[in-house]
C-alpha cells in the first residue's frame, strides 16, 4: 500500500530562511586551482535564465508559505486578526481537508495491519469482504487529495496577493521542523547549481569538462598509487603481524615451558609435603589416642586422688573428733580423780582432827581425875 508515501499535512516550525542572492559567491579555494570551475560571470544576462531562476524563486517561495499553513491553523485566533478573516478562512477548511485524509489515512493503515494478522483465514468470504471495502475506501482518496491540491492553491493565491499579511506571517513564524527545513536546504541547493549552471557558457562548459576529465584521469592515476602503496604498507603490515605473532607464540611457548616445570616441581613438593602431612596426620591421631586415653586415666587417678584426699580429710577430722574427745575424757577423769583425792584427802583429815580431839578429851579427862 502506497498510503506511507502522501505528504499531506503542510510542514512547518523553521525559521524563515533567507533568499539566495543572484550573484555567485567566491569559493575560499585558491583561485588558481578551481579557475576552470569558476563562472567567468557573475550575474544572469540571459532573459530565460531570469525567467528559470524566477519560476525557481516563485517555487521556494511557495514552499515557504506552504510550510507556514499547520502553524497558522493551530494559532487561528491569534493571526486571525493580523491575516484576515479570508486567509484564515481558507487556512481553517485547508486544515479540515488534511485532517480528514490523514484520518483516513490511519484508520486504512489499522485496517491493513490488522489484516496482515488475520492472513491465515484469507480463503474465508469475510476477509475478502474486509478487503473489498478497503479498496473502495481508497477509492476516495484521489478526489480528497485533489481537493487539499486546490486549497492549497486556493490559499497560497489570498497569501500571494496580500504581501503585507506574508511579512507578517514570517514574523509570527516559529522554528520549523527538521522535515520542512531539509526540503527547503535542499531545494535551495539545487537553486545553487542551476544558477551556476545558467552563469557558464558553452565554452566554459567544455574547458569545465575537460578541467573534470583531467581531475578525474589524476584521480584515477593518484587512486592507483595510493592502491600500490596500500597493498605495500598491507604486506608490510601483514610481514610484521606475522613477526610479531611468530614472536608472541615462541614467548608463549617458552611461558608454558617455564610454567609446566616450575608446576612440576610444585607438584613434586606438592606430593612429598602431602606425604609428610599424611604420615604426621597418623601420628597425629595415635597421640590423639595416647592423649585421650591418658587425660581418661589422669582423670580417673584425679578422681582417686579426691576420693582419698575426702577421705583423709574425714578421717583427720574424725582423729581430730576422737582426740578431742579423748582429751575431754581425760581432763574430765582427771578432774574426777582430783576431786575424788580432794574429797579422800578432807575425809583423812576429818578424821585425823576427830582423833585429835578425842585424844585432846581423853588427855583432859585424864588430867581432871589425876587433880582429883
Amino acid at each position: 500500500m502506497a498510503l506511507d508515501a502522501l505528504g499531506v499535512a503542510p510542514l512547518y516550525q523553521g525559521p524563515d530562511i533567507n533568499r539566495m542572492k543572484l550573484t555567485a559567491e567566491p569559493s575560499k579555494k585558491p583561485a588558481s586551482l578551481l579557475k576552470p570551475l569558476v563562472p567567468s560571470k557573475s550575474k544572469l544576462t540571459t532573459i530565460e535564465a531570469k525567467r528559470v531562476m524566477s519560476v525557481l524563486d516563485e517555487t521556494i517561495h511557495k514552499v515557504e508559505l506552504v510550510t507556514l499553513l499547520s502553524y497558522m491553523a493551530s494559532n487561528y485566533e491569534t493571526l486571525e486578526g493580523v491575516l484576515g478573516q479570508d486567509i484564515m478562512k481558507a487556512v481553517s477548511e485547508h486544515e479540515d481537508l488534511c485532517r480528514s485524509l490523514l484520518d483516513t489515512v490511519i484508520y486504512l493503515q489499522d485496517k491493513e495491519r490488522r489484516l496482515q494478522e488475520e492472513e491465515e483465514y484469507k480463503e474465508e468470504g469475510w476477509f475478502r469482504d474486509r478487503i473489498l471495502s478497503i479498496e473502495l475506501q481508497k477509492s476516495s482518496l484521489p478526489p480528497l487529495m485533489q481537493q487539499i491540491k486546490e486549497s492549497t492553491k486556493d490559499t497560497l493565491r489570498l497569501l500571494l496577493n496580500n504581501p503585507q499579511a506574508v511579512r507578517l506571517l514570517q514574523t509570527y513564524t516559529p522554528s520549523r521542523s527538521a522535515e520542512a527545513q531539509n526540503f527547503i536546504d535542499c531545494l535551495i541547493e539545487l537553486r545553487g547549481f542551476l544558477f551556476e549552471k545558467l552563469l557558464t557558457g558553452p565554452v566554459e562548459a567544455r574547458d569545465k569538462s575537460q578541467f573534470i576529465q583531467d581531475i578525474n584521469r589524476r584521480n584515477r592515476r593518484n587512486q592507483g598509487i595510493i592502491d600500490t602503496l596500500e597493498n605495500e604498507l598491507a604486506a608490510s603490515v601483514k610481514n610484521r603481524d606475522a613477526e610479531k605473532k611468530y614472536r608472541v607464540e615462541t614467548e608463549i611457548e617458552n611461558w608454558i615451558q617455564k610454567y609446566d616445570m616450575e608446576m612440576g616441581e610444585k607438584q613434586e613438593e606438592y606430593e612429598k609435603l602431602d606425604i609428610i602431612h599424611k604420615e604426621e596426620k597418623v601420628q597425629l591421631e595415635e597421640l590423639q589416642q595416647k592423649h585421650d586415653v591418658l587425660v581418661e586415666e589422669f582423670s580417673q587417678i584425679r578422681a582417686k586422688r579426691e576420693v582419698n584426699a575426702k577421705k583423709r580429710l574425714e578421717a583427720e577430722q574424725e582423729m581430730l573428733r576422737m582426740v578431742r574427745a579423748a582429751t575431754l575424757i581425760q581432763a574430765l577423769w582427771r578432774g574426777y580423780l582430783v576431786r575424788s583425792m580432794l574429797k579422800s584427802r578432807k575425809k583423812k583429815r576429818s578424821k585425823s582432827k576427830g582423833r585429835i580431839k578425842e585424844k585432846g578429851k581423853a588427855k583432859a579427862k585424864g588430867k581432871g581425875k589425876a587433880k582429883k
